[in-house]
């Protein structure tokens, strides 16, 4: 549920997670900017060309109806253009269409003082594939991984193809978001393989994992300082405590390492421990000299992961 212009900000991920891992979604998208209807400036242009965003990106809409009566059918045409299609519908909601109502109550959240622990040596950096190397081997096979997009996935994919990797080959910046609704409906260890110019694009995921505390997620930020997948252009990481953000965020745990052997320790720890645990591994730059792509079409991989986290 979101205004139009939060239509535009989910654009990426309706494009390049929901269209290509064929996620039905339903949208209620709120009708700003409605034309004839007086309202800020910034929505002109929205309200304007909202149904023709939907129709670019290839997703059927309707309008959501002024009558109760009418919610149910079309909720079932909703169920049945997403079932048919494996992809979103949306309903626009003009201006009026609902009466007020009072608000349930505010999210509870219960703060905690989370640990911190440095492992950091200061030594030479362990290059990305070892890392992976000792998730692959750290984790129990019941664990779901889900690596952030670019040569985080395509290293994970290079090194061990297997049921319960998701590789997230778009949507930049939501592997966590990915991780916390996994975590949320399953009793698996869930895995998110994040990256550092992927994490400091979407930051308020971090509050989001922290305020829901979900106790089997295990967020490893893996911190190369550059967009290494576009050409290697500096993020602004080095000025950026990971750690801190998450511990300020709620994280019942942080842990930052920069060497194979303590991310191991850090790994274990994060394992034996309710979580959310956030894991900032320090790394070098550069990837694999031979670097794969997954072969396997994201709409299989998909399915397959569907099946893995319901399968046991």
């Amino acid at each position: 549920m979101c205004q139009n212009s939060g239509l535009g900000n989910a654009v990426n991920p309706l494009t390049s997670l929901n269209f290509p891992f064929r996620i039905p979604t339903l949208l209620i998208v709120t009708w700003r900017g409605q034309p004839g209807i007086h309202d800020e400036p910034q929505h002109e242009l929205m309200g304007q060309i909202t149904a023709g965003l939907l129709d670019i990106m290839r997703i059927e809409h309707a309008m959501f109806p002024s009558e109760a009566a009418a919610v149910g059918p079309v909720l079932d045409t909703a169920v049945t253009e997403m079932s048919a299609r494996g992809l979103p519908y949306a309903l626009i909601m003009p201006h009026d269409t609902v009466c007020d109502d009072t608000l349930p109550p505010p999210f509870a959240v219960s703060p905690v003082r989370g640990t911190r622990l440095d492992l950091c040596r200061n030594g030479a950096r362990p290059r990305r594939d070892e890392i992976l190397q000792r998730v692959i081997d750290g984790v129990p096979e019941a664990a779901a991984i889900i690596a952030t997009t670019g040569k985080a996935g395509r290293e994970l994919f290079t090194l061990a193809d297997r049921k319960q990797h998701l590789y997230l080959v778009g949507s930049m910046g939501c592997a966590g978001g990915v991780g916390l609704g996994v975590s949320l409906n399953t009793r698996r260890p869930v895995i998110v393989l994040d990256g550092d110019g992927a994490a400091l694009m979407k930051l308020g995921t971090f509050a989001t994992i922290g305020a829901t505390c979900p106790g089997d997620l295990i967020h490893i930020v893996l911190d190369n300082g550059v967009h290494d997948s576009t050409g290697g252009q500096a993020t602004v990481s080095a000025a950026i405590d990971f750690a801190g953000v998450a511990l300020a965020c709620n994280y019942r745990r942080a842990i930052s390492c920069d060497s194979v052997a303590e991310f191991d320790r850090a790994l274990a720890g994060a394992l034996e421990a309710s979580g959310p645990t956030l894991v900032h591994a320090r790394i070098q730059p550069g990837s694999m000299d031979k670097l794969g792509r997954p072969t396997v079409s994201p709409q299989q991989v998909a399915k397959r992961f569907q099946s893995f986290l319901t399968g046991g």
